[in-house]
C-alpha cells in the first residue's frame, strides 16, 4: 500500500474513532454529583428517582467532599464527566469568574422571585440553607455544652472533640470560644491580631482535637465515643436520629450556616438536561419534602412557607435558631483561603 493510502485509511479509521468517542461521550448519562451520606440518600428519593422516571433516563450520581481545584481539573481537561454539583458558596463565586460554570436559565425556574435573594446567581441556584454547629451524644453527656468556649473546656468536659480539617470554621469557632461574640467574628477575623488570637486559642485544643473531611465522619466519631463532642452539618444530625435512633443534639448558638448551590459544569454534554433537573430539584413540591429526611432549610420561598411547624423548629432558618448564628462570609474566606490554608497546614505540622 502506498504512502498516500496509507494515509488516508489512517485519516478514516481516526475520523471514525473520535466520531464514535464524540458519540460516546453524548450518550453519557447525566451525572449529578453531591455530598454523600444520608443528605444524597434523602436526595436520591425526591429528586435523583423521579426525575429519572420522570425524563426516562438514568441518573448517575457520585458524592464528593468539595474543593474548587476539583472542578477546575474536570472542566481544564475537556468535556467533564460530571454535569450538575452541588457546590459550596465560595466555590459558586470562585467558579463562575472563571468561567467553570454554565449561566442559569432562570426562565427554567420560574424567575428569580421564586427564592431567598441569597439563593441567585447567574452560575448558581440556591439548593440547601445549612449549618455548621456543635452537636453531641445527649445519651452520653449527663451535662449539656452550651456553646464554643464548653467545647474547649477539657476540664467540664474531658474527651477528645472533632473539627472540620481546615482554617475555615475553626478560626470562627475559636474566636467565638475566646469571647468574640457572634456579629463581630469576620470583624476580628480580619485583622491580623485577630488572626493571630483564633490560633493562640486552637493551640489550647489542638492535643484534644481529632480532624474530619467529609461530613460523616463527625457522626461516626460521635456514635463510636471515640469524641465527646463534635461540629457537624446540621442536617447529618436530624438524618442519623431519624435513621439509627441516635439522640445527637444541636447547640445552635455559635452555629455558621450558608447556602449551598446548584451548578452545570462549563461544557457539560447534558447541558440542557442538567438544567431540566435543577428546575425539577427546585419545584416547591419537590423541595418541601426534604426536610421530611434531613433539617435543611428551603431556598425556593413558595416550599420554605409549606414546612410543618414540627419540623420547622429543625431547620438553621428558623428564627430561633438564627439567633445568635453566623452567617457564613465567603468573601472573607475567597480572599483568605489561600494564605489561611497555608498557616493553618504549617500550624498542623508542628
Amino acid at each position: 500500500m502506498n504512502t498516500a493510502k496509507m494515509l488516508s485509511v489512517a485519516g478514516c479509521v481516526s475520523a471514525l474513532l473520535i466520531g464514535c468517542s464524540v458519540q460516546a461521550v453524548q450518550a453519557r448519562d447525566l451525572t449529578v454529583v453531591s455530598w454523600g451520606g444520608n443528605y444524597q440518600d434523602a436526595q436520591r428519593k425526591i429528586y435523583f428517582e423521579p426525575f429519572s422516571k420522570k425524563a426516562g433516563k438514568p441518573v448517575l450520581e457520585e458524592s464528593w467532599d468539595g474543593g474548587i481545584g476539583v472542578l477546575a481539573a474536570k472542566v481544564k481537561a475537556g468535556t467533564p464527566n460530571w454535569d450538575v454539583v452541588q457546590v459550596e458558596a465560595e466555590e459558586l463565586a470562585l467558579g463562575c469568574a472563571d468561567g467553570f460554570y454554565e449561566k442559569i436559565d432562570w426562565n427554567k425556574l420560574g424567575g428569580k422571585d421564586k427564592f431567598l435573594p441569597t439563593a441567585v446567581d447567574d452560575c448558581g441556584v440556591g439548593a440547601i440553607v445549612w449549618s455548621t454547629a456543635l452537636s453531641y451524644d445527649a445519651n452520653r453527656l449527663k451535662e449539656a455544652p452550651k456553646s464554643w468556649a464548653d467545647f474547649w473546656d477539657v476540664n467540664k468536659f474531658p474527651g477528645k472533640r472533632s473539627l472540620r480539617r481546615g482554617p475555615k470554621y475553626a478560626l470562627e469557632f475559636a474566636l467565638m470560644a475566646d469571647g468574640v461574640p457572634p456579629a463581630d467574628v469576620y470583624k476580628v477575623l480580619a485583622t491580623p491580631e485577630g488572626v493571630d488570637r483564633a490560633f493562640k486559642k486552637l493551640d489550647q485544643l489542638k492535643p484534644h482535637i481529632v480532624w474530619w473531611e467529609s461530613g460523616a465522619q463527625p457522626l461516626q466519631l460521635l456514635a463510636s465515643g471515640e469524641v465527646v463532642m463534635t461540629s457537624a452539618y446540621n442536617g447529618r444530625i436530624s438524618g442519623i436520629n431519624k435513621t439509627e435512633g441516635k439522640n445527637f443534639k444541636v447547640v445552635w448558638p455559635g452555629s455558621l450556616y450558608a447556602i449551598d448551590s446548584w451548578v452545570i459544569l462549563k461544557d457539560s454534554p447534558n447541558k440542557d438536561q442538567a438544567m431540566d433537573f435543577i428546575a425539577f430539584a427546585s419545584q416547591p413540591e419537590n423541595q418541601v419534602k426534604l426536610p421530611e429526611y434531613i433539617a435543611y432549610g428551603l431556598p425556593n420561598k413558595e416550599a420554605a412557607a409549606k414546612v410543618p411547624a414540627d419540623l420547622q423548629k429543625d431547620l438553621p432558618t428558623a428564627p430561633e435558631n438564627l439567633s445568635n448564628a453566623v452567617a457564613l462570609d465567603a468573601d472573607f474566606w475567597i480572599d483568605n483561603i489561600e494564605e489561611l490554608n497555608k498557616r493553618f497546614n504549617a500550624w498542623l505540622a508542628q
